[in-house]
């Protein structure tokens, strides 16, 4: 394992075939969340059998939070929780799908140049690269490959859900058949009610992606159903 710097993001490096993420096997990049510490996911790469020559990269969100738990926090953006608790509560999910949070677009371009970085120093092509994420990792990875100009080998997107509608709507209108992707995301969801990853997969399929979909009954988490699947997908680009 080893820790690095690609573009503006510090990232935790590790498979491959120096278990440093070296080698010329392909590659997988995941997104952690909002308020979980830079490495959350990295226990991922021990847990999930996607064989020895996977190459495993998980960026550190670019946002220091204080949350009061005595423990790093940090995000892609910053998420008013009290309003989304109460728009949850009014059942005004809806409303928040239509809008394009501050602070997305430098998130996009901070791990847009990370990718570009991770090509160049590890000769990571995007035909054998695949990204994705877990909750707001999630989000940020289907806003990059909507609008990547070159598809990802596949995209992974654990609990995320939809957002910004109008504009991925549009730019999966453009983009959305050259995605391959693998989602998950539990019917008892209480931070991302499990409508938005509903109308999220039928957007993306309306636009021709390819969609393996992993409903199951727990939370705002990552279960071993989920992990099975996610092996399996890995294994199937490698």
């Amino acid at each position: 394992m080893k820790k690095l710097t690609l573009g503006p993001l510090r990232v935790t490096a590790t498979g491959g075939a120096d278990r440093e993420g070296g080698g010329d096997g392909p590659a997988i990049v995941l997104c952690h969340g909002y308020g979980a510490p830079g490495d959350d996911l990295v226990p991922l790469a021990r847990v999930i059998d996607a064989g020895r020559e996977l190459r495993w990269f998980f960026p550190e969100a670019p946002l220091e939070l204080d949350l009061g738990m005595g423990m790093e926090s940090r995000a892609w953006w910053h998420i008013d929780m009290m309003r989304l608790q109460e728009a949850l509560m009014r059942g005004e999910a809806r409303m928040l799908a239509e809008e394009t949070p501050v602070g997305l677009k430098e998130a996009r371009a901070a791990l847009e140049s990370c990718l570009q970085e991770l090509s160049s120093k590890f000769g990571v092509a995007r035909e054998r690269l695949i990204l994705g994420g877990f909750s707001q990792g999630a989000m940020l990875s289907t806003e990059v490959a909507l609008h990547a100009s070159n598809p990802f080998a596949g995209l992974v997107l654990m609990s995320g859900t939809l957002l910004s509608e109008s504009r991925w709507r549009a730019a999966a209108a453009n983009t959305g058949a050259q995605l391959d992707l693998l989602m998950s995301h539990g019917r008892a969801d209480p931070l991302l009610p499990f409508e938005g990853a509903e109308r999220l997969r039928a957007i993306l399929e309306k636009a021709g992606a390819k969609v393996q979909w992993v409903p199951h009954g727990g939370g705002h988490e990552i279960p071993p159903v989920v992990l099975e699947r996610v092996a399996s997908f890995l294994r199937e680009r490698s």
